[in-house]
Order: structure tokens, then sequence, then C-alpha cells
């Protein structure tokens, strides 16, 4: 029983795992993997109600195929409410929500959330990182919390 509620409590605490829902194709390649911008969605981990949708370059080619590509530091996010929103605990006024591997080595797409207390609602950036140099490249959406106040640590 102890390991099972500190296996629920361990995923409450980590990031969102995405799904991919669809890639499109941007640049053709005749004998390797196309390039292409792959869409993932992933549910916030601590705001019932609300999905976050995550749009990615991903680069093809021989490199590509075998995971040895340097994706572009382009992103997009979009998160929406797709139910009653509901919290599983007191938010911090900033926590990442989302980390995926962008790169062979040491690169990565996060998605963090941060909540504007004054305008009751849920902001979430999302960027690069590098072990060296991350990217300015972002992008913003924002949730507004219709009808409770979002409960804060």
């Amino acid at each position: 029983m102890k390991a099972l509620l500190s296996l629920l409590l361990l995923t409450l605490i980590l990031p969102a795992h995405a799904e991919e829902i669809g890639q499109v194709s941007t640049t053709f390649r005749l004998l390797s993997p196309n390039d292409k911008v792959v869409v993932d969605a992933f549910d916030d981990p601590s705001v019932a109600g609300v999905a976050c949708y995550v749009s990615r370059a991903k680069t093809g080619g021989y490199k590509g195929a075998v995971g040895l590509a340097k994706d572009p530091s382009r992103f997009s996010v979009a998160c929406r409410q797709i139910g009653p929103i509901s919290f599983t605990k007191p938010l911090p006024r900033q926590e990442e929500v989302f980390k995926e591997s962008a790169s062979f080595v040491f690169k990565h797409v996060r998605v963090v959330r941060l909540v504007d207390a004054k305008r009751n609602t849920l902001a979430y950036v999302t960027y690069s990182d590098k072990l060296v140099d991350g990217s300015p490249d972002n992008a913003v959406t924002a949730v507004p919390v219709m009808g409770q106040k979002i409960p804060l640590k």
C-alpha cells in the first residue's frame, strides 16, 4: 500500500508526458525521413481540465532517422480549458509541467506554468534549453480560471 501511495505521489510531482497527436511534413527528402512539425498534447499534472498542445520542428535526414540530428529551437504552445478546472494541490507561482528531449544530447523543450494571481490566470511558456546556451525563441499562452480562486502555495 505504501509503495502504491509513493508511486502516486511521484506521478503528481513529475512533469507531464506528452502524446503525439500528429505531424506535418515540411521538407521533402528523397532517400531519408522528411523534416516535419510534430504536435504533442499533455494534460497539466496539477490542474485537471487543462490540456496543452506543443508544436516543435523535427529534423529529418539520415541524422534525424537515427536520433542524432539537432532539432531547431522553434516551439509553439496552446493551452485550453477542456473540462471543469480543479486543482490537485496548491500551486507554486512557477512550476515546470513538461520537459522532453529535443536532441541527442542536452537539449530539451520545456513548458513552465506561471500563476498570474492578480488576473486569476494560468500562463504557460515554452522554450528550449541546452547545457551551454538556451534559445530565446519562446511562446506563451494563458488559461483564465473563472468561478474559483487559484490555490497558491
